[in-house]
C-alpha cells in the first residue's frame, strides 16, 4: 500500500469507488461524483491522497488541519473499494498519513468523524488506536433526508498502532 498526492487523473476512478453502494451510504457527493471529487482536489484546505494498491487506486484518504494554534489537530477521513476491504489496507493508510503528520508537520492528535452507524469503520479505526469521545447527535443529513447521528474519535500521536 502506497499513498500519494491524487491528481486529476484520478478523478474518474475515484468517482466510480463512490458510486459504489457501499461507499456511496457513507460518502455521499451529489449527482456528479466526479465533480465532487475535483472539488476536494480544488480544496487549498484539503489533502487528498491517492491509495495504491498492487498498482491500482483503490480508494482516496484525505486530512485538514485545524488553523487555531491553540486548537491544533488534524481530520482524516478515507474511502477504499469494497473489493478490498478486510486485508487491513484503510489502517495501514491511516498509519502512513498519521505517521507523515506526526513527523512532517508535528501534529499530535488526529480525529475522524464515521457515522455512529458504521460499525466497520469504528472497528477499523479503534485497531489503529482512535477512541470514541462522543456521539454527534443528529450530525449529519442522509440520502433519506433525515438527520443520523455520527461518532466522534480522536487518535493522540503516542497512542497510534503501528
Amino acid at each position: 500500500m502506497t499513498l500519494r498526492p491524487a491528481t486529476v487523473a484520478d478523478v474518474p476512478l475515484l468517482a466510480e469507488i463512490r458510486a459504489d453502494p457501499e461507499v456511496r451510504r457513507w460518502w455521499r457527493g451529489g449527482d456528479d461524483l466526479a465533480d465532487s471529487v475535483r472539488a476536494d482536489l480544488a480544496d487549498d484546505d484539503l489533502h487528498v491522497y491517492a491509495v495504491e494498491h498492487d498498482g491500482r487506486v483503490v480508494g482516496a484518504i484525505q486530512w485538514h488541519a485545524e488553523p487555531d494554534p491553540d486548537y491544533r489537530h488534524a481530520s482524516l477521513d478515507i474511502f477504499l473499494d469494497p473489493a478490498v476491504r478486510g486485508a487491513g489496507l484503510g489502517g495501514d493508510a491511516i498509519r502512513t498519513l498519521a505517521r507523515h503528520l506526526i513527523d512532517e508537520y508535528g501534529h499530535h492528535r488526529f480525529t475522524i468523524d464515521p457515522a455512529a452507524a458504521n460499525s466497520a469503520a469504528i472497528r477499523a479505526y479503534a485497531k489503529v488506536g482512535f477512541r470514541p469521545v462522543g456521539v454527534l447527535r443528529r450530525y449529519e443529513r442522509g440520502a433519506d433526508g433525515r438527520w443520523h447521528d455520527g461518532l466522534l474519535m480522536d487518535l493522540l500521536a503516542d497512542d497510534l498502532v503501528e
